[in-house]
């Protein structure tokens, strides 16, 4: 039987498989709060080109995790996770089912497993790290984390360069390795909490249609413009942010470099591209209360809305 008080509704799956419009059903009758677990929808930075729920949308339900964070600083799943801990608690506490939606599997598996807390790098290391690897190459950095961390340094590749700082920046800045942290046992934030999972699983040729068609709509609706803004920002081209699905495309194009249509073609192959990764990470890391092997519509929801109601009335 399940306890409706810890309760938690958690809607998956690849970029445009319909997963946002069947929280805003679900939220409607179920009187729910949608809360973001995408990495790329918390940066406020691109409403658009991360497919960010619209005003309409935010006026029909109450929308947490959105666009609430500046692209200008790389954000985590460490702090996601605390994040939405609180906003589940006080979807609880304003008697409202939390309903969790993303296509980052890692944030909704680590919300469901826990996580490993590792404590905070300081700045003066994490530049130390940086001054050294561009001073003196990858090789040098991945030496000096192998003679402090034979052992850790042997399951890394020497070029693999965000791999290699993470783990010389822990280690200088803990004394501890930071495959020792890893092996610590996770720590749920909300260790009593029932979790219905909702995985969607569309038919490869739904997906990529669906990936081509919104990317021109995308563009359609101020694409460029949102992407202009960013480059105007000038923020370091490794954050978070400026790796975004189509976004080094359309700045191409922007710069003069690319034409348009080239630019949207070679942004619907990496979408594609990063939705076929998204659908084997949860069949292979995943294991979902429910799966819908059909993009979202109004009898997919007729047919699956019964099962997530007896979950959470019986």
């Amino acid at each position: 039987m399940t306890n409706s008080a810890q309760a938690v509704l958690l809607i998956a799956g690849p970029t445009a498989s319909g997963k946002s419009s069947f929280a805003l059903k679900i939220a409607a009758e179920l009187d729910g709060v949608i809360i973001n677990a995408d990495s790329m929808q918390v940066y406020k930075d691109l409403r658009i080109l991360t497919a960010r729920p619209t005003e309409a949308d935010e006026a029909r339900a109450p929308h947490k995790l959105y666009g609430y964070r500046d692209g200008a600083k790389a954000f985590s799943v460490a702090a996601w996770v605390e994040d939405v801990a609180k906003e589940i608690t006080e979807a609880r506490q304003s008697r409202r089912l939390p309903i969790v939606v993303g296509g980052s599997g890692l944030y909704v598996k680590t919300l469901m497993e826990g996580i490993v807390k590792i404590p905070d790098v300081s700045d003066s290391v994490r530049q130390a790290a940086r001054r050294l690897y561009l001073e003196q190459g990858h090789n040098a950095l991945y030496d000096s984390l192998k003679e402090k961390d034979p052992e850790g340094a042997a399951n890394l590749k020497p070029k693999d360069r965000q791999r290699v700082l993470r783990a010389w920046e822990v280690l200088v800045s803990t004394g501890t390795p930071l495959r020792v942290w890893q092996e610590k046992p996770p720590r749920k934030l909300l260790p009593n909490s029932e979790y219905f999972s909702v995985l969607f699983v569309p038919p490869r040729e739904e997906i990529y249609g669906a990936c081509n068609s919104r990317l021109v709509t995308m563009v359609r609706d101020g694409a460029l413009q949102e992407v202009q803004v960013l480059i105007n920002r000038a923020l370091d081209p490794k954050l978070p942010v400026m790796k975004a699905l189509a976004v080094a495309e359309l700045a191409a194009h922007l710069n003069g470099k690319i034409s348009l249509e080239e630019a949207i073609a070679i942004a619907q192959q990496r979408t594609r591209n990063y939705a076929k990764r998204q659908n084997t990470w949860f069949k292979n890391q995943f294991r979902a209360s429910e799966t819908l092997y059909k993009q979202y519509s109004e009898s997919l929801f007729d047919e699956s809305f019964p099962k997530i109601r007896h979950f959470l009335l019986t």
